[in-house]
């Protein structure tokens, strides 16, 4: 069974490499483990052409000949399972999944924009539902137990797209507020651990704790932040920050 018909095609880059159509896993059809990273590769750069040269460095990185080290046999492969309209050229390649394709590390960058567009609008029911799936695909690692140059540039916009996340869905859950404030914590916790100089993270989380009557523990995290930026960036608290430590103040 090839990719070039029937149902949407679901490409998951984090975690174990999986792809499905219909119901039906194809991952078990591609050619070895250079197979799978040339897949990925062309799935992570479907918008655009790439040269033979630029995949066989992607799938052998930093061999002396990669073009030679057996590119063509696995692009061979590749358009046997995918079928001839879902790989475009020769000199150059580019794959086409269809419109209607789902990969889940676009689907991330797309949720946590959404969530952002919804906490900007103060729709926090509404930034709640992307910025938690796109926490659930991000938190994943992007083809684990792989190696290469550009597999850690995919890790890295991966982990930004994590924190985004995890800001969007703090926000929300604090100004949801009532059952919704422990997951405030938690979260704002979690961001303050993954981005321990991102004010945003330390706010939310004194906020949370002033919420739920622990002012004392919501003190001491501005104090955290407090030494972190002078001691790291030789720099004190924004004016908002500092806006939340005097209601901190004001409630004790």
């Amino acid at each position: 069974m090839t990719l070039a018909s029937g149902a949407p095609l679901r490409v998951q880059l984090c975690g174990a490499l999986r792809i499905e159509r219909g119901g039906v896993r194809l991952e078990h059809g591609l050619p070895g483990r250079q197979g799978r990273l040339l897949f990925a590769y062309l799935v992570r750069n479907r918008d655009r052409p790439c040269t033979r040269e630029e995949l066989g460095e992607a799938v052998w990185p930093g061999a002396a000949d990669p073009h030679a080290a057996g590119l063509n046999p696995l692009v061979s492969k590749l358009r046997h399972l995918l079928g001839g309209a879902a790989l475009e050229g020769r000199a150059s390649l580019r794959i086409v999944l269809g419109d209607d394709a789902y990969v889940d590390t676009e689907w991330a960058e797309s949720a946590v924009h959404r969530a952002e567009s919804q906490v900007a609008l103060q729709n926090w029911a509404a930034a709640w539902g992307p910025a938690t799936g796109a926490m659930l695909v991000a938190q994943r690692e992007f083809l684990t137990g792989e190696d290469a140059g550009w597999i850690d540039d995919a890790r890295r916009e991966l982990a930004d797209i994590l924190v985004r996340a995890l800001e969007a869905y703090a926000v929300a859950a604090l100004e949801m507020g009532g059952t919704e404030l422990p997951a405030a914590v938690r979260a704002a916790r979690r961001l303050v651990g993954l981005a321990p100089l991102r004010e945003i993270g330390h706010q939310v989380l004194m906020r949370a704790l002033q919420r739920q009557g622990d002012v004392g523990a919501a003190l001491a995290v501005y104090g955290d932040l407090r030494s972190a930026l002078r001691d790291e960036l030789g720099v004190s608290p924004t004016a908002e920050t500092q806006r939340v430590y005097a209601d901190l103040l004001a409630d004790t």
